[in-house]
């Protein structure tokens, strides 16, 4: 649960930057918005992901991990399908957003403290 939480935080940030530097991508004027959108976008990736990376291993093979990049994309229109006002203007919005995350996160993984890691 507290790794969840950790995720979650971090999913802020990321979509909170991602939201900043993008005029593509908003989340409207409300926080609790950006807080929504984080958990469900967590949820997601924690869930429905895994499943679809499974499923996807030849495509991912065959494209050198692109589709798992796409995948990553798909995740992000997912939640912009749950949370009204969390909204993808465009495809390429999403691939830029996408990078974003996935950079920011990369990034607060690097700072953040994983206990499961360490063991």
């Amino acid at each position: 649960m507290e790794r969840l939480l950790v995720r979650w935080v971090c999913n802020v940030v990321a979509l909170f930057v991602a939201a900043w530097i993008l005029a593509g991508i908003s989340y409207g004027d409300q926080w609790w918005t950006l807080f929504i959108a984080a958990a469900v976008f967590t949820l997601v990736n924690a869930w429905v992901k895994p499943v679809l990376a499974v499923l996807s291993i030849p495509f991912i093979l065959v494209t050198l991990g692109l589709f798992y990049f796409l995948i990553n994309v798909f995740m992000l229109y997912l939640t912009d399908w749950i949370v009204p006002q969390f909204e993808i203007k465009t495809f390429w919005w999403a691939v830029l957003a996408a990078i974003i995350v996935s950079i920011v996160n990369g990034l607060l993984n690097m700072v953040m403290p994983d206990d499961e890691r360490r063991r």
